[in-house]
C-alpha cells in the first residue's frame, strides 16, 4: 500500500461517484472527475474509498481509504487534497483511481429531489397502473434529464426514453420502489 493510503474495506452501501484524473499543482492536490453534475456527495464526505483504475497503470491495489482535507470547485473542474499527500509525485500515483462514497454519507436531498442511484431499478408505471419497465439509467441531455426505462417486448429487451420532468412524472415513491408517469406503452 502507498504511504498516505490506508487499507480499507468497501462499505456495503458504497456508490462510485467519480475518478481521480491527475495531480494538480505541486502540493499534493489532484483533479477529480465527478459522475454527477452536482458533486455535493464528494464535497460532503471526508472519507473517500479508492479502488484502482480498471485499465492502465495502477499505483495501488485493493481498496484504500483516503482522508480528504479539501474538495472544491475550481475553474478547471474539481480539485481535492488529502491530509497525507504533500507533493505532486504522491498525487500522481492516484491517477485513474475510482472514488466510492457510502450512500449513507450523501447529503439529504430536498423535497422532490432524488439521487439517480436511488431510482435505478425502480418500476415505472403509468396512470392506469400498467408497468412500462424498470429504470435502467438516466441521461443528462442539457435542458432536461431523461429516464431510460428497460422493458421486454416480443422476447427481447427494449428501451424507452421518458423525460424526468414534472410534466410526465407524477410521483416517485421510494418506499414502494415505483415511479408513476403520464406515459403510454406505445410511446417509445
Amino acid at each position: 500500500m502507498i504511504a498516505g493510503l490506508e487499507p480499507a474495506e468497501l462499505p456495503a452501501d458504497a456508490v462510485e461517484v467519480g475518478t481521480i484524473l491527475d495531480a494538480w499543482g505541486i502540493k499534493g492536490w489532484f483533479k477529480v472527475s465527478s459522475y454527477s453534475a452536482s458533486p455535493e456527495a464528494l464535497f460532503s464526505s471526508k472519507r473517500w474509498y479508492l479502488m484502482p483504475a480498471e485499465k492502465g497503470p495502477r499505483g495501488f491495489s485493493g481498496v484504500a481509504l483516503l482522508r480528504i482535507s479539501t474538495a472544491r470547485e475550481h475553474s478547471e473542474g474539481l480539485v481535492a487534497s488529502a491530509q497525507e499527500f504533500t507533493d505532486r509525485s504522491q498525487a500522481e500515483i492516484l491517477r485513474g483511481a475510482r472514488i466510492f462514497i457510502p450512500r449513507s454519507s450523501f447529503p439529504t436531498p430536498d423535497t422532490d429531489e432524488f439521487y439517480w442511484v436511488d431510482l435505478i431499478g425502480l418500476e415505472v408505471v403509468n396512470r392506469e397502473g400498467l408497468s412500462l419497465g424498470r429504470v435502467k439509467d438516466f441521461l443528462a441531455t442539457g435542458p432536461q434529464t431523461v429516464m431510460v426505462v428497460s422493458f421486454e417486448q416480443q422476447g427481447k429487451q427494449s428501451e424507452r426514453m421518458i423525460p424526468f420532468v414534472s410534466a410526465y412524472v407524477d410521483a416517485v415513491d421510494l418506499a414502494a420502489r415505483r415511479i408513476t408517469v403520464d406515459w403510454q406503452p406505445d410511446y417509445l
